[in-house]
């Protein structure tokens, strides 16, 4: 009878269930896959001189229309997209190797020491040199949750999952960062933004007027290198910028709530360059670090009542 069976069915009763059949990859626009195209030629020409005409003319765009169209799909210009991939490089051999800042400037594609260190802290937060020290700093001191406070009054909160590959590519103890950014990709220090210790509610706070892009990533925690450089890019962010109005004196208006999912980013996305670990600082850690608790509790004990506001609609 069993045997009869398995004859009908195609299968014994040792075998396992079928595995259902794959979703179908989505279709990349040929504009897009045109900027990715791009993208993936300006990663491969890191150490050359390289112009936005040289880009164009690889995926066959005039270079009005690739740049507008890169912007659009990876949130920065191609110039941009290429300093930051250098950016990246820079980041990596500053704590790989014992070439001096200056041997390291070179290797990127910049030729003027002095333009290399003044654009590596802006987009970082610190200098190649003090850079190169944090790992230590990193291992050496108690990593707690946050609070990046910025000159305003206003308040963002919600909570962070992380997919499944996330979690694989990160390891069971992430911590995660969530910021306010002036652009769509992470560049440069965020207006305002929070650290919590692994995927959960949190609260930003002290976030100023105006409209501004949330994004989030996700770090080992047991990994200060990997902490820096964000090695395995677990990113998450709106499809667009949030509007934060004013918050007058004295008065608590219910801020607004927005769930962000981490998952792996393209290996041609761009890359984030800020010091994750230094934002909040050892100096401000302390004084952060109750704030922190209390607000993430606060936004918890709402989502027990029933009182967060639902989150943004994709």
């Amino acid at each position: 009878m069993s045997g009869a069976k398995g004859a009908a069915t195609g299968q014994t009763p040792t075998d396992p269930p079928p595995v259902p059949p794959a979703e179908p990859a989505r279709a990349v626009p040929p504009a897009e896959a045109a900027v990715i195209r791009a993208a993936e030629f300006l990663r491969a020409h890191l150490d050359e001189p390289i112009s936005v005409q040289d880009v164009a003319d690889h995926v066959g765009y005039s270079t009005f229309h690739l740049s507008r169209l890169f912007t659009r799909v990876i949130g920065v210009s191609p110039v941009q997209y290429l300093a930051a991939q250098r950016f990246q490089r820079a980041k990596m051999l500053l704590l790989s190797s014992d070439d001096s800042v200056v041997d390291v400037c070179m290797a990127v594609g910049f030729s003027s020491v002095g333009t290399f260190t003044r654009r590596f802290v802006e987009e970082v937060g610190t200098s190649p040199r003090d850079f190169r020290r944090l790992p230590h700093a990193i291992a050496a001191r108690e990593t707690r949750p946050t609070v990046v406070i910025g000159a305003g009054r206003g308040r963002v909160q919600g909570s962070v999952r992380m997919s499944p590959a996330a979690l694989a590519a990160i390891g069971p103890s992430p911590q995660v960062y969530v910021g306010l950014f002036r652009h769509p990709a992470p560049r440069g220090t965020p207006v305002a933004g929070t650290r919590i210790m692994q995927p959960g509610p949190y609260v930003i706070t002290g976030v100023p007027t105006g409209q501004w892009w949330l994004l989030a990533a996700a770090v080992p925690q047991d990994d200060p290198v990997g902490q820096l450089l964000v090695r395995d890019l677990v990113t998450a962010g709106l499809p667009r910028a949030i509007t934060v109005g004013e918050v007058l004196q004295g008065t608590r208006p219910a801020p607004p709530s927005y769930d962000l999912m981490l998952a792996p980013a393209a290996a041609w996305a761009t890359p984030v360059l800020l010091a994750l670990p230094t934002l909040g600082g050892d100096a401000t850690e302390g004084a952060t670090h109750g704030a922190a608790q209390d607000a993430v509790q606060d936004f918890t004990q709402m989502r027990t009542n029933g009182d967060a506001d639902p989150p943004l609609s994709p």
